[in-house]
């Protein structure tokens, strides 16, 4: 292993590993079918398929359990491609088959199943991406999810972020200006997540990829301000760009994820920019201020 990720867990250091051998479950299903076609062509490398049809797709093994396609492959990571009623089922598969990273797409986990899958990943030591993340990618090698080929470039900006949508437009932009990511995770909107942006941060701090990092917040919960404590607290000498979504939304009024919800002064636009602000980071209210920032900055472009 890299010496410079000698802090980082065995399953964080995947998240910086392209070469990593990738099962997905629910391969079956038409989102599974489509979605490893587009990884694979990527450049992800999918050994296995698990799904209780067997056979194979497009020439890769589907394999009945978990269990057999990771004794067949030594895959390490999986991307779960069901129903969000079976996520839990399906990670807990994945989990005590041995796999070390796991990324769930779907949206609509019930909070309850979020809750004892999040409890019975971190008993294992392993990493769960997810609910309802449109995935991860180390842009030009990696892909696991459905992020957007047009958003995706080769850089230095290492990018975690809340909301999908709003990613992705900021990541065009930026690739338009010709500054592409290092690493890009997107943690999901849920109030109930199995990572959250400060567990990331000792990641994005290891990665001699990245030069700079660019946070994708919103309203609701506290995660931003838990990165704000995680800034101050972790040894990283990397500036940190930030913009928070939901500025004008009414309290109490859910803002597309079922975490962003503000109530009262808690998980408010005004106290994640200021707790961000205060850890030094540079806050922003509009994506071309926060797109025209980056790209000024000489640091982001090394």
């Amino acid at each position: 292993m890299n010496d410079g990720f000698a802090r980082l867990s065995p399953c964080d250091e995947l998240l910086l590993m392209p070469d990593v051998k990738v099962l997905v479950q629910g391969i079956n299903g038409r989102a599974g079918r489509s979605h490893t076609r587009l990884m694979r062509a990527y450049g992800t490398r999918i050994v296995a398929g698990v799904s209780r049809s067997g056979g194979s797709v497009d020439g890769i093994p589907v394999y009945n359990t978990c269990a057999e396609a990771v004794a067949a492959t030594a895959a390490l990571v999986s991307v779960v491609m069901v129903s969000p009623f079976a996520v839990a089922d399906a990670v807990e598969e994945a989990v005590a088959a041995g796999i070390k990273l796991i990324v769930t797409v779907a949206e609509g986990m019930p909070v309850a199943d979020a809750v004892r899958t999040l409890k019975r990943v971190k008993a294992a030591g392993a990493r769960w991406i997810g609910a309802s993340t449109p995935g991860l990618a180390i842009p030009g090698r990696l892909k696991l999810g459905f992020l957007p080929d047009v958003a995706l470039a080769p850089g230095r900006l290492g990018v975690m972020s809340k909301s999908g949508t709003l990613s992705y437009e900021i990541c065009y932009r930026l690739v338009s200006r010709g500054l592409g990511q290092s690493l890009w995770v997107g943690v999901g909107g849920d109030p109930v997540k199995g990572t959250r942006f400060c567990e990331l941060l000792p990641v994005f701090a290891a990665d001699p990829n990245t030069a700079a990092l660019v946070v994708i917040g919103e309203i609701g919960g506290s995660e931003e301000e838990e990165l704000a404590v995680a800034i101050r607290s972790t040894p990283c000498q990397k500036p940190v760009f930030a913009i928070v979504a939901g500025r004008t939304a009414r309290e109490g009024l859910m803002m597309g994820h079922a975490g962003a919800l503000v109530h009262g002064t808690n998980g408010s636009f005004e106290s994640k920019c200021a707790a961000l602000a205060a850890a030094g980071a540079r806050v922003f209210a509009r994506i071309q201020d926060l797109v025209d920032a980056i790209a000024s900055d000489s640091q982001c472009s090394r």
